[in-house]
């Protein structure tokens, strides 16, 4: 039988395994994950109480010594503690903290109200950044909420033992403020709304538009493979062809999935700011893919896709939820985390395009792939040729 003389028939089971290994990596780091120092804020505005035979009484003092002495046994939240709330806010804002605690200046003060007749339960603000990752900000409300129920067990329990020193019975109020003896109010801040899919429309648009590019640079480069260049002059002129096209396809790619994602039911807060700031991905992503594919040749091809499979399951997680291998040498070498950023910020942050850390990445890549793609067009061996020939 002639199809056993075929070496590569005995090779591809090795193949097919080799292939399933490899994209069994990429389901590794959403199998089990976990937080590692998940920025969390923390401000204690509480300005005590005065009690007659204790003196000046600052419960959330108490409370902010606990979380300190328990940060020190846990790796899985980072406390950040902040002055004030504006600062907190501004943090927010700024993609720093995913979640914020924040005891208000009269805690204290109702606090002591409790063992009266006429209980005012204090309050705790608890914000939730949402819009930062959607997997984290759930992760940041659980331990905000388990923050609260660790007061409320604390306090419950200096109450009720304060209550049988003195032999006071209960009234209804105050069996009730004993069920929940701080109050807690959640405060989604910087929301994803409900036409988002989830939180995750900037990872949903990342991939037809990595999809796009690598398409529009494998057409380009097959294109070009055709042109027979007399001379270097005519290949750096092809080549400056090439980046007007890139731009071109740039702009029809970042209008193009900006108008789709409307259509679809996404939610884009400024379409001009948000197909102004996909081009310009799409532009990065064009060059980068083209400038790869001038120098190896469409072997190259491959790497990007890999790259898809391996960045789209990270892409979508925070990254204190990664694992640190995965942190530290796969998503940090990502281009299209850049991509992925900017989009969250224009949807759920900013709304408007500026002169971010990710445009500035995203230009910074562009420029190093269109050096990249010009100094293709002066290979050592070219220049050899045309001396040769001059000679």
């Amino acid at each position: 039988m002639k199809l056993a003389n075929q070496k590569l028939i005995y090779f591809s089971p090795i193949i097919v395994v080799a292939v399933i290994f490899i994209f069994i990596l990429t389901l590794i780091p959403s199998v089990s994950p976990a937080p590692k120092d998940l920025p969390i804020a923390f401000v204690n505005g509480d300005e005590g109480v005065t009690v007659p035979t204790k003196g000046n009484v600052n419960i959330g003092d108490q409370i902010e010594q606990n979380i300190k002495s328990s940060s020190t046994k846990q790796s899985s939240v980072k406390w950040i503690f902040v002055s004030n709330t504006k600062e907190v806010e501004k943090g927010l804002n700024n993609l720093k903290y995913y979640g914020a605690l924040i005891i208000p200046k009269d805690f204290s003060k109702k606090q002591a109200t409790l063992q009266t007749t006429q209980p005012d339960a204090p309050a705790i603000r608890l914000l939730v950044n949402q819009g930062m990752n959607t997997a984290a900000s759930t992760l940041a409300s659980q331990v905000l909420n388990g923050a609260v129920d660790k007061v409320n067990e604390n306090m419950r329990l200096q109450l009720v033992k304060r209550f049988e020193q003195s032999g006071t019975q209960l009234s209804t109020k105050q069996a009730l403020a004993l069920v929940a003896p701080a109050q807690k109010t959640v405060i989604n801040v910087n929301e994803t709304g409900t036409h988002s899919v989830n939180g995750n429309a900037p990872v949903s648009l990342f991939q037809p538009l990595w999809m796009a590019s690598i398409a529009g640079a494998a057409v380009i480069f097959l294109t070009i493979q055709k042109i027979t260049f007399s001379s270097r002059k005519e290949k750096i002129v092809n080549q400056v062809g090439l980046v007007i096209i890139g731009a071109i396809l740039a702009l029809a790619a970042g209008f193009g999935l900006a108008w789709m994602a409307e259509v679809v039911g996404i939610t884009v807060p400024s379409f001009l700011d948000t197909a102004l700031f996909l081009a310009i991905a799409y532009f990065s992503f064009f060059t980068l893919i083209l400038a790869v594919l001038s120098w190896v040749g469409l072997k190259g091809l491959p790497i990007f896709v890999i790259i898809l499979f391996f960045g789209a399951p990270l892409l979508s997680m925070a990254p204190e939820i990664m694992p640190d291998f995965y942190r530290e040498w796969i998503y940090s070498w990502l281009p299209m985390r850049f991509m992925v950023d900017g989009v969250r910020e224009l949807f759920f942050f900013r709304g408007h395009l500026t002169w971010n850390h990710s445009v500035s990445a995203l230009t910074f890549i562009a420029l190093i792939s269109l050096c990249a793609l010009f100094a293709s067009a002066l290979p050592v061996s070219s220049v050899k040729r045309e001396k040769s020939r001059s000679i």
